[in-house]
């Protein structure tokens, strides 16, 4: 099937979405798929990147899922992915529609690695398809999106559909059993915290691809990681993973954010910025400061990803892939996930299964994801403006961030 861009238009899209749950149609008896108890899930796999291609290898160890058909931009990486789980080429999917050609060839599911700026329309059109959803974090990368996959979810609620959002710490059990304490009392009443993502670059080998031709929109989008729109910035993309344990711990929303950040250190390429400092002020006058950065930290410690939360009775203390524990009045010793970031997908992936095997359609990963996604929009949008930005106006924007896709090949 031949797709024009404007098919495809992200703008269009999200824009005919509007901030309301999509309009919901019945499903044919006998449709919906992949829900028998010992069946395997028939997946498709949109992204076959790094994360995409690595993921794609748990998926396989479960045992419970077919990797079925795949989609990526580019054919090169497309069909490497493809030679290593043995999907055949007329179930390879290039171009920016691919993923929608691969969503008409009858999958059960999606599993969606893509870069963040497409997550909210390739949902969404999946769960209109059909399909169970699993999806990388972050959601989106503004605000639109954020409501786009919020109707989403709910959208695949009543056709029967699982929609699940991939977040590693929300699946450990000392995070889990850290959380629940302190969400019953264990540290008192708070008083304030700190949040921060402090690390070297991940993107350098994408940074002479991208320096070569910044113009090239091929070049940008192999380096996705380093364009403000296609990733959401640092802040979203990255620094989500501290900012859901920050919005986790205070299970409510921010009154407002301030604070600042720049592209200062890594100035030669892309249009990211490297650092942010802010704060997030909550009800209750509790403020929680946060930094990030994303160049060399010249083995200053500690770095990582860290969360502390300070209250009357004790502190919270978490790293990921690092010590969990309370300190004080009601000690809790917690401790360490060293292989977080694997376990957790694993452990996802596994509840995954459980629920489109069981037709458990609460999609309850959903709502915490897109606050914790709306948190880093909140931080990002004080920061560009250089002033205080408050949650009600944030969640009421209609700003989206627009990449041109220009030069780009929509597929065949």
């Amino acid at each position: 099937m031949k797709v024009s861009k404007e098919t495809f238009s992200r703008r269009d899209f999200i824009a005919r979405a509007g901030s309301t749950a999509l309009s919901l149609s019945l499903v044919r008896s006998g449709a919906v798929r992949g829900s028998a108890a010992n069946s395997r899930i028939r997946l498709g796999v949109i992204g076959c990147g790094g994360r995409g291609s690595w993921i794609t290898e748990h998926f396989v160890e479960h045992g419970g899922y077919e990797i079925a058909a795949a989609a990526d931009y580019f054919p090169d990486r497309l069909d490497d992915f493809c030679e290593k789980y043995d999907i055949p080429a007329n179930r390879r999917y290039s171009g920016l529609s691919g993923y929608a050609r691969l969503i008409e060839d009858g999958v059960d599911a999606v599993a969606i690695e893509s870069p963040p700026y497409f997550h909210p329309q390739q949902a969404a059109e999946a769960v209109k398809a059909g399909c169970h959803v699993y999806l990388a974090k972050p959601v989106a990368v503004d605000v639109p999106g954020c409501r786009l996959i919020s109707a989403s979810a709910a959208e695949a609620a009543a056709r029967e559909r699982c929609f699940f959002v991939d977040f590693q710490t929300r699946a450990d059990p000392f995070f889990i059993e850290a959380l629940r304490r302190v969400h019953q009392g264990a540290i008192g009443d708070f008083a304030f915290g700190e949040s921060s993502y402090h690390a070297g670059n991940p993107f350098v080998k994408y940074m002479p691809i991208l320096a070569a031709d910044p113009s090239n929109a091929e070049n940008r989008l192999r380096a996705w990681g380093l364009d403000r729109a296609l990733s959401g910035d640092i802040i979203t993309e990255q620094n989500i993973h501290t900012l859901d344990v920050a919005s986790w711990i205070m299970n409510r929303e921010p009154v407002y954010a301030m604070g600042t950040g720049g592209h200062k250190v890594r100035t030669d390429v892309g249009t990211c910025w490297d650092h942010f400092a802010l704060i997030f002020q909550y009800p209750g006058n509790v403020g929680i400061t946060f930094s990030s950065r994303q160049f060399e930290g010249h083995d200053t410690v500690p770095d990582g990803i860290r969360n502390r939360m300070f209250g009357s009775k004790g502190v919270l203390e978490t790293e990921y892939g690092g010590q969990v524990m309370i300190r004080g009045e009601n000690f809790y010793r917690g401790g360490s996930s060293p292989s977080i970031y694997r376990d957790g997908a694993v452990a996802n992936i596994a509840e995954f299964h459980r629920c489109v095997s069981e037709g458990d359609y609460g999609n309850t990963t959903v709502a915490p994801s897109v606050r914790s996604n709306l948190l880093t929009i909140l931080g990002r949008t004080a920061a560009y403006r250089g002033e205080p930005v408050f949650w009600y106006q944030i969640v009421k924007s209609d700003e989206r961030l627009e990449a041109d896709l220009d030069g780009l090949r929509e597929g065949s």
